[in-house]
C-alpha cells in the first residue's frame, strides 16, 4: 500500500509541478491560467500527448513536435522534483498534519522559485491559498486556540518583516524588502512560531549570500529576489523542527 500511495503522489505532484509552472509565468504577466497551454515559440496548442508530465519531454527528445525548438530543460526537472519530494514526503510522514503541511510548502517552493527568480515578484494567491491551508490543518489537528495562537505568530513575524523593510529603505534609499517577502513572513510565522521562524530568516541570508555575491561581481545586478532563499529555509527548518527546537533549547527561547 506504501507504494501505492507513494507513486499516486509522485504522479500527483508532477502533474501539479506543471500547472505551478502556468500560475508562475501566466499571473505575473496578468494571463489567465486556465486557457490551453501552447508552445513559446511557436503558440502550437498542445496535445494531451505532450502535456504528460516527464515522458512527454522524453518521447519528443526535448523539442516542440510542431516548430522543432527546444524546449526548456527546467520544466520536466520541476515535475521529475515535484513528483519525487511529495513521494518522499508521504514515505516520511504518511497521512499526517506534517505530510499535508509539506505538500503546500512544496507547491509555494515552485511557485516563488519561478515566479521571483523570472519576474522579480511572489504572487499573492498562492500565498494567502497557503495561509488558509496552514491555518485550517491547525485547527483540524490541534484546535481552534493553536491557530488562533499561530496568526498571532504570523501577524509578529509580517510586523518584524514590515519595519525591516521600512527601516532598511530609509538606510539604503532603495526596496530593501519586497511586500512579497514581507507577506510570506506571514507564512512563516503561521507555520513555525515566532523564535523557528526568526532562525529561518537568519537561515535565508546565509542561504542568499553566495548567489547575491555571484550576482554583483558576475552581472553587477543589486536586486536579489530573496524569495526562494526565505521559502527554501522555511521548509528546511520545518523539515528539521526537531533539530532546531533543540537549537532553541540551548538559548532558553
Amino acid at each position: 500500500m506504501n507504494i501505492y500511495y507513494a507513486v499516486t503522489f509522485f504522479i500527483l505532484g508532477s502533474v501539479l509541478a506543471s500547472f505551478y509552472g502556468v500560475v508562475a509565468t501566466r499571473l505575473p504577466e496578468e494571463k489567465s491560467i486556465l486557457g490551453r497551454s501552447h508552445c513559446l515559440y511557436c503558440n502550437h496548442t498542445l496535445s494531451w500527448f505532450e502535456l504528460i508530465p516527464v515522458f512527454s519531454f522524453l518521447f519528443l527528445r526535448g523539442k516542440c513536435k510542431n516548430c522543432k525548438k527546444k524546449l526548456p530543460v527546467y520544466e520536466p526537472l520541476m515535475e521529475l522534483s515535484c513528483g519525487i519530494l511529495f513521494s518522499l514526503s508521504y514515505l516520511y510522514y504518511g497521512f499526517s498534519y506534517s505530510f499535508w503541511v509539506s505538500l503546500i510548502l512544496i507547491s509555494l517552493l515552485f511557485i516563488i522559485f519561478v515566479s521571483d527568480f523570472r519576474y522579480m515578484i511572489i504572487l499573492d494567491s498562492p500565498l494567502v491559498l497557503s495561509s488558509l491551508l496552514i491555518f485550517g490543518l491547525k485547527w483540524f489537528y490541534y484546535g481552534l486556540s493553536s491557530a488562533l495562537w499561530s496568526l498571532l505568530d504570523g501577524a509578529i513575524l509580517f510586523f518584524i518583516f514590515y519595519l525591516i523593510g521600512y527601516f532598511g529603505s530609509k538606510l539604503f534609499s532603495r526596496e530593501a524588502l519586497g511586500g512579497g517577502d514581507i507577506k510570506l513572513a506571514f507564512v512563516m510565522g503561521l507555520l513555525l512560531g515566532v523564535p523557528h521562524a526568526i532562525m529561518a530568516l537568519v537561515l535565508s541570508t546565509f542561504l542568499a549570500l553566495p548567489y547575491a555575491t555571484y550576482s554583483l561581481f558576475s552581472t553587477k545586478e543589486r536586486e536579489v529576489p530573496f524569495g526562494p532563499f526565505l521559502i527554501s529555509a522555511l521548509f528546511i527548518v520545518f523539515l528539521f523542527l526537531d533539530k532546531f527546537s533543540s537549537i532553541l533549547n540551548l538559548f532558553k527561547f
